[in-house]
C-alpha cells in the first residue's frame, strides 16, 4: 500500500500546487509568486517521475543481476507489510532459487567431467574449428600426449588416426594400428556428431582392443586349426588306409609271381579311383580355403540397387521359379545408389539368396523379400528376408565361421567370405532368425 499511498499523495499534491498556479495566474500575484508556484510545480513532477520509476528501476537492476549471473545480492526486507517489502521478498526468493540452480547445475557439470575424464575408454571432444574441448586422462594415455589444444595436433602423432577423426560420421568406426611406447595398440575409432546451442561437434572414443582381438584371433586360429584337422584327417584318413591295402594286395601278388586276373584289376582300379576322388576333394578344399583368404581389394564404383536387384533375379530366374518361390523387391527410395565393387556385393547377394532359396525349400510359403533402405542414421542398409525354418540358436554364433555349415551340401565359406567381403566395404553383415519364422541377413554400408 505505501506505493500506492506515496504515488497519489504526490499526484494530489501536484494537482493542488496546479490550481494554486492557475490563481495566482489568474488573480495576478505577481511575477515572483508565480514564478515560485511553476517552479514548485517543476520540482514536484521530477519527485513523481522518480518515485514511479524506483520500482522499475529496482525490477530492472533485478533483471540485470540475473542476466550477469550476479545471485548474491539481498534486497533489504523490513518486515512492514508494504508492497515494497513484499517486492524484495520475492526478489530475495528467485535469486536464492536460481542460485541453488546454478549451484546444483555446476555440481552435476563438475561430477560428470570428473566421470568423463577418469573413464577407461580415450574420449575427445571437438567443435567444428578443430578446438579441443574435453580431453580425458585414457585419451591422453593412448595418444601418449599432456595435452592437445586442437584435433589438427593429432595428425602429428598418426595421420591415419587423424584422417579418421575427421571423415567418419555418426556411427562411423573405424581399426587402426597406432605405435606406443607399451607396443602396437589396435584401436576402435567411434565417432558421434552432436548439436548443442546451434554449435556442431563431434565426440570421439577411442578404445585400445589390442588384448580382445589377440584372444579373438587365438581363438580364431584355434577353430581354424580344428576344422582343417577335421577336413584333412576325414580325406587323408580313407586315402592312406585304401592305398595301405592296395599295398599290401600288390606286394603279395608280387611274392606269389602270380599274374593279376580280371577281378583283382577291377578291385585295384576302384581303389584308385577312389584315392583320386578323396584326392580331388582335398585340392577342392584347399582351393576354397585359399579363395577366402585372397580376396582382393575392392574396386570402388557406383551400383544402382535396383539394377543389383534385377540383375540378381534373372541370374536365380530358374532356381526361383522351380522352387515355385514368390520374390519380392523392396527399394526406398527407388533410386538408391550404393557405392562398393559391383562384383564382390553381386556375389554377397548370390550367396545369401541362394541360402534363402534352400531354406524356403520345405516351406509351405515360399516368400523371398529382398529390401533396400536407409535407416535413421544415414546407413545404407539391404536385406534377404525368407520364410523359412530358421536357424538354430546354437548355429547362429557359428554361421559365419569359415567351412561350417548346416546343410548337408556346401563349403561353408560362402557367409563367412560375405562377411570378409562386408568388411573390406567397411561395413558388416548381421542376422536374426526366428524358428518357424524366418532369417533375416541384414547387410550394413557405413559410407
Amino acid at each position: 500500500m505505501d506505493y500506492k499511498v506515496g504515488l497519489l499523495g504526490r499526484i494530489a499534491l501536484l494537482a493542488g500546487s496546479l490550481f494554486f498556479l492557475a490563481y495566482t495566474i489568474i488573480d495576478e500575484w505577481g511575477v515572483f509568486m508565480i514564478s515560485l508556484f511553476i517552479i514548485m510545480v517543476i520540482i514536484q513532477i521530477i519527485f513523481l517521475l522518480r518515485y514511479s520509476e524506483s520500482s522499475f528501476k529496482k525490477v530492472r537492476t533485478f533483471l540485470d543481476n540475473i542476466k550477469q549471473d550476479k545471485y548474491s545480492q539481498v534486497y533489504p526486507v523490513k518486515f512492514d507489510g508494504t508492497e515494497t517489502d513484499d517486492l524484495h521478498i520475492e526478489f530475495n526468493a528467485i535469486l536464492a532459487k536460481l542460485k541453488e540452480d546454478q549451484a546444483e547445475k555446476e555440481a552435476n557439470y563438475q561430477y560428470f567431467r570428473s566421470v568423463f575424464k577418469h573413464l577407461s575408454i580415450g574420449l575427445i571432444t571437438f567443435g567444428e574449428n578443430g578446438e579441443i574441448q574435453i580431453m580425458n586422462t585414457s585419451a591422453k594415455r593412448i595418444l601418449n600426449v599432456d595435452e592437445l589444444k586442437n584435433v589438427d595436433q593429432i595428425e602429428n602423432l598418426n595421420k591415419e588416426l587423424f584422417l579418421a577423426i575427421k571423415s567418419l560420421r555418426t556411427g562411423g568406426s573405424e581399426l587402426i594400428k597406432i605405435a606406443h611406447p607399451d607396443g602396437i595398440m589396435q584401436l576402435s575409432v567411434y565417432v558421434i556428431e552432436l548439436l548443442m546451442r546451434g554449435e556442431k561437434f563431434k565426440l570421439v572414443s577411442l578404445q585400445n582392443i589390442q588384448s580382445e582381438l589377440e584372444e579373438k584371433e587365438m581363438e580364431a586360429w584355434q577353430n581354424l586349426v580344428k576344422i582343417l584337422t577335421h577336413e584333412i584327417m576325414n580325406s587323408i584318413a580313407p586315402i592312406s588306409s585304401l592305398a595301405g591295402t592296395l599295398k599290401g594286395e600288390l606286394e603279395n601278388q608280387l611274392e606269389k609271381n602270380e599274374g593279376l586276373n580280371p577281378s583283382d584289376l577291377e578291385d585295384y582300379l576302384m581303389g584308385i579311383t577312389t584315392i583320386e576322388k578323396r584326392s580331388e576333394g582335398l585340392i577342392s578344399f584347399v582351393s576354397d580355403f585359399r579363395s577366402l583368404a585372397h580376396i582382393p581389394a575392392p574396386k570402388f564404383s557406383s551400383i544402382r540397387i535396383s539394377n543389383l536387384f534385377e540383375q540378381l533375379e534373372t541370374l536365380l530366374h530358374h532356381q526361383i521359379q522351380a522352387g515355385e518361390i514368390h520374390l519380392i523387391k523392396e527399394i526406398d527410395p527407388e533410386e538408391l545408389i550404393l557405392f562398393g565393387d559391383q562384383t564382390q556385393i553381386e556375389q554377397v547377394m548370390i550367396n545369401l539368396t541362394q541360402n534363402a532359396i534352400q531354406a524356403v525349400e520345405e516351406s509351405d510359403e515360399k516368400i523371398i523379400r529382398l529390401r533396400a533402405f536407409i535407416d535413421e542414421a544415414g546407413k545404407i542398409i539391404i536385406e534377404v528376408c525368407d520364410t523359412g525354418k530358421g536357424i538354430e540358436e546354437e548355429a547362429l554364433g557359428k554361421i559365419f565361421i569359415p567351412f561350417f555349415t548346416t546343410k548337408k551340401k556346401g563349403s561353408g565359406i560362402g557367409l563367412s567370405l560375405s562377411k570378409q567381403i562386408m568388411r573390406r566395404h567397411k561395413g558388416n553383415i548381421q542376422v536374426r532368425s526366428t524358428i518357424g519364422e524366418g532369417t533375416v541377413f541384414k547387410l550394413i554400408f557405413n559410407g
